[in-house]
């Protein structure tokens, strides 16, 4: 298992992190201690759930486990989120302090433990100054309730808003963000990604494989089954490339990551995590797995690395193509220069 820094922080977590979406709801209580099993087995330390997850159940089996594994216990790095409604109340969701109280105790409750290594905003709240925010985390920062924080879901002007107040304030900084990021689904590259790397703070990305998508799930002729995180449309999201350009892209890019998995004899889930661990400012690739089988399957994306022409053409074959201003070629032309001048 290869290990990386938690953003910018001396904190060290795996290259792959176990998510909890799962658990309590596909993945029984029995089913989610395997999972947990198998991914510490092999050196996973990084595990990523959130109080909405199951009504609260996905933190509560993730604390039982906690409970009956001391051992490993030690080792883990848990990361929570809170921000969506856990209650009826008007009060019941939000960034606001009262809220953000709220639901840290009850997730501090629900594991089982005194302080949440990392403790993550699931969503900007347009109604709540990001200022008050900002300061009740570094409160929790100082009452040692959390370790670090960040963000998920946030675009990049959230992410440098905050990033600049914290630092001008002398708050605690956010140190990681987590956003839907893969082969598929790369448009956080025109502008997320350099807010990011700009701020220090590194990315988890979730949904790695597009919804199943880039696992070979799904053949072009047949109508997908089952849910996926995404939903059955693999273009969802990409109407601005136009329906027939979204799909063309969509099957090249499944094309090509098939192409690559079956000249290395590996599948085409860890070919393409393997493309996404290896993009700039990513921390750790969040993995959603239903079984242990899976799971196995995926983790073995750790100890694989591309070479330059593979991670080159799967690059080319999904670069985002948005419209020329302010993003596409046009726009970047002018935000760039030559070191020597000249017209």
């Amino acid at each position: 298992m290869e290990y990386r820094k938690l953003g910018p922080s001396g904190t060290v977590v795996s290259v792959h992190c176990l998510g909890t979406m799962t658990f309590g709801a596909e993945s029984d209580e029995a089913t989610s201690f395997r999972l947990m099993d198998g991914f510490f087995a092999v050196g996973g330390n990084f595990v990523d759930t959130a109080d909405v997850y199951s009504a609260g159940a996905s933190e509560q089996i993730v604390g039982r486990w906690l409970k009956a594994r001391p051992t490993e216990a030690r080792q883990a790095v848990i990361a929570t989120k809170g921000r969506f409604p856990m209650g009826p109340g008007p009060n019941d969701l939000g960034l606001s302090r009262r809220h953000l109280g709220d639901a840290l105790d009850a997730s501090l409750q629900r594991l089982g433990i005194e302080r949440i290594d990392l403790y993550q905003m699931h969503a900007w709240d347009a109604l709540t100054p990001i200022e008050e925010t900002l300061r009740f985390l570094d409160d929790a920062v100082s009452a040692g309730k959390i370790a670090y924080y960040g963000f998920s879901n946030y675009v990049g002007w959230h992410v440098a808003k905050a990033s600049e107040i914290a630092k001008a304030r002398g708050y605690s900084r956010p140190v990681t963000l987590q956003p839907q990021y893969s082969l598929l689904v790369r448009d956080i590259e025109l502008e997320i990604v350099d807010a990011c790397l700009d701020a220090g703070i590194g990315l988890l990305p979730w949904s790695p494989l597009g919804g199943g998508w880039l696992s070979g799930k799904y053949k072009r002729d047949e109508l997908p089954s089952g849910s996926t995180r995404l939903g059955e449309n693999p273009n969802r999201g990409m109407e601005a490339y136009g329906p027939r350009n979204a799909e063309a892209r969509t099957w090249s890019i499944i094309g090509a990551v098939e192409d690559i998995a079956k000249g290395l004899g590996v599948t085409m889930a860890q070919v393409a995590l393997a493309w996404l661990a290896a993009r700039p400012a990513v921390t750790s690739v969040i993995l959603g797995a239903r079984t242990p089988t899976q799971l196995a399957d995926n983790l073995r994306a750790a100890d694989l690395k591309l070479a330059d022409d593979a991670m080159e053409r799967l690059t080319t074959v999904s670069a985002p193509t948005p419209p020329d201003y302010p993003y596409g070629v046009q726009g970047v032309a002018q935000r760039f220069r030559r070191l020597s001048g000249g017209r």
